[in-house]
């Protein structure tokens, strides 16, 4: 009717300027295309029966997911489903709706045609015929077949499914009162790990438990054909499990030192946090470079990936030291205890993301901080891990014009696309510089108490409660200051609001210098800086020329207004020479060192396209490298800080 409706106003719009009538400027352009149907809104009210979701992941070389769906109905009439748009730990809407793909449901063995809704493309409308007591949805996921379509989800030897990305769902109700019972189908001979219970095992078909939406899209799977389980709480009051997947075997060869600090991380986080808000918790650990990389957290379980080197090249491995420990810190905040504008009845109801300086800062703190307790940290990485991200927030020169509350909306503006000029576009900061806002605070606590409270305490009284309930409770900025001033009264909403809305100059630093440490520079770079760059395949030279390059001289990052962006160079170019000498990252280094003790500028060749250029740059301050010194005659309260727990 809409078409039909707009043909006959595009006809008589036409007849009227042959006609010599109005000009079509003059006539009123046609009405827009409506809803078919309205939405429902959701409510508190359950879903009558059971939705069975069953999905086969058996195509390993096209990377396809098959998907069959039964909706029980009990009447005839319009019926609206959502394919889910705003996912938990995405914090945006990143739901992959274009993915679906050959959508057909039946009823009463008959097929019945979809339409979507054209202001809400998540949303398909269909028309339940007579008689009928259950839809049927059939379906491809077709997953990302290189990096380039996305993140990789299937290889031949594992794979990842994430259940927000194979369902539809009723619209009109909350996810907690929506129920389906999932079951999946993988290659012979492989093998799963996920928080569902399986209710039965045929062959290569799982089936779980029946669950409510809201826990089947916190409990994800991953599968492979090399798999291994690891206890890592032998007796312990609820299971604890890493669920290891890897490229090859070698990847499954954790040692027993190795198992040991993972076992040391969950008696730290035990000690830490004082409660636990799950029946039992399963690490999905991906050891590989094919899988896409994925630090995910869930309430019983988290999704994440690591070098395939970790464990039998581990010296060398330090950039995903931290990753379980955030991850796993996230069951109690972020799942458990959840911002209340986080709490939304549906995986279609906009997400508000006000507080993710706490869900996300405050777990960056104390992810550095169970590391470095539980030693998967030394007492020295895990300052020379605080020292970079000092440096960085200290030169975000973007602070001047965008406060670091702002960047919470970051997952929903750029949905993590790369940024041209990152320090001054500013990112989503609220992760590492919101590390630094509740170090502040907890040295400022320790030092008001003189040593008697921390941070820890805060801890214990806002997640270490109800032991054993992981039904997920709302808190408020109001709630978090308030438990902080249970902690030690101080002027905590000033304090806060100070750090998050305030514009510098440079970053919050109180809590390295109350802590008994300063940032410094030197010309060299920390041992913990060379490993963990030697590993990325960076080279940083941010706090001297203003930019890093790749191993082939592209420029891989341009300090806004540094001394590179000031000759104008940006990310993209290539440095092919330096003073003449083909470039290389120990050839700038040679470079910047040299131009040291002279007036002459250091001299680039750079590349950019089909185009070359000779830049000269005035800069004679020598190479910078962060680092923390210590502050003579003051108490180490980091040191203080980074102690594992006794109890």
């Amino acid at each position: 009717m809409l078409i039909k409706r707009y043909a006959v106003t595009a006809c008589m719009a036409a007849m009227l300027l042959i006609a010599g009538g109005p000009s079509m400027a003059q006539v009123a352009p046609p009405a827009l295309p409506i809803s078919l149907h309205a939405i429902p809104q959701p409510v508190d009210l359950a879903y009558p029966g059971t939705l069975t979701i069953s999905v086969d992941a058996t195509d390993l070389t096209r990377r396809i997911f098959r998907v069959r769906e039964t909706i029980p109905v009990t009447r005839a009439g319009p019926m609206t489903l959502l394919f889910p748009e705003w996912l938990p730990g995405n914090h945006g809407p990143v739901g992959p709706v274009s993915s679906l793909a050959g959508l057909v449901f039946t009823a009463n063995g008959q097929r019945v045609e979809w339409v979507r809704d054209t202001l809400n493309p998540y949303a398909y409308h269909i028309e339940i015929p007579a008689s009928a007591t259950e839809v049927i949805a059939e379906f491809q996921r077709l997953s990302p077949l290189t990096p380039s379509q996305g993140r990789v989800e299937i290889t031949p030897e594992m794979l990842n499914v994430q259940w927000e990305k194979m369902i539809l769902y009723p619209a009109g109700h909350f996810s907690r009162n929506i129920s389906f019972q999932p079951s999946i189908t993988l290659p012979a001979g492989w093998s799963l790990g996920t928080a569902l219970e399986a209710s039965s095992i045929d062959a290569a078909t799982t089936t779980f438990k029946p669950v409510d939406l809201e826990v089947l899209v916190d409990s994800p799977v991953f599968a492979g054909l090399h798999y291994r389980q690891i206890d890592l709480d032998p007796g312990g009051r609820s299971p604890v499990r890493m669920n290891l997947v890897a490229d090859n075997a070698d990847g499954l060869k954790a040692t027993d030192d190795q198992i040991a600090l993972l076992r040391a991380l969950v008696v730290q986080a035990d000690r830490l946090y004082g409660a636990r808000h799950y029946n039992h918790y399963d690490f999905l650990v991906a050891a590989t470079d094919t899988l896409g990389g994925i630090g995910l957290e869930h309430h019983r379980s988290s999704e994440n990936s690591i070098d395939p080197a970790f464990f039998t090249e581990y010296v060398s491995k330090l950039g995903d030291r931290d990753l379980l420990p955030h991850e796993y810190t996230h069951s109690w905040n972020g799942k458990w205890k959840r911002p209340a504008d986080q709490l939304v009845p549906n995986l279609n109801t906009p997400l508000q993301n006000s507080l993710l300086w706490v869900y996300e800062g405050q777990t960056q703190y104390w992810g550095k901080v169970l590391a470095a307790r539980s030693g998967l940290h030394d007492r020295q990485q895990a300052l020379d891990a605080l020292a970079l991200v000092a440096a960085t927030y200290d030169n975000r020169v973007g602070r001047e014009w965008r406060a670091l509350q702002d960047t919470t909306n970051d997952p929903i503006i750029s949905q993590r696309r790369p940024a041209p000029f990152n320090s001054w576009q500013r990112s989503e900061d609220y992760y590492e510089e919101g590390q630094l806002i509740w170090l502040d605070a907890d040295t400022l606590i320790r030092e008001k108490t003189g040593g008697r409270k921390s941070l820890d305490d805060f801890a214990q009284a806002f997640f270490g409660v109800r032991d054993g309930d992981w039904q997920a409770t709302p808190y408020t900025f109001d709630l978090v200051v308030q438990t902080l001033n249970d902690v030690v009264p101080h002027d905590w909403a000033t304090f806060l609001r100070t750090r998050l809305d305030g514009h510098g100059p440079g970053a919050p630093l109180d809590g390295l210098t109350r802590g008994g440490w300063r940032l410094v520079y030197s010309e060299t770079p920390s041992d913990y800086q060379k490993t963990l760059y030697a590993e990325y395949e960076r080279n940083d030279f941010t706090y001297s020329l203003g930019l890093s390059i790749t191993g082939d001289g592209t420029i891989a990052g341009v300090q806004w207004n540094g001394p590179a962006f000031q000759q104008g160079l940006a990310t993209g170019a290539q440095i092919v020479a330096v003073n003449g000498l083909a470039t290389s990252p120990k050839i700038l280094a040679d470079g910047i060192t040299a131009a040291k003790d002279t007036t002459t500028p250091i001299e680039l060749i750079v590349r950019q396209g089909d185009r070359y250029r000779t830049v000269g740059i005035d800069y004679h301050g020598g190479l910078r490298y962060p680092r923390l010194e210590r502050i003579a005659g003051t108490p180490d309260r980091l040191g203080d800080i980074f102690e594992a727990r006794r109890r």
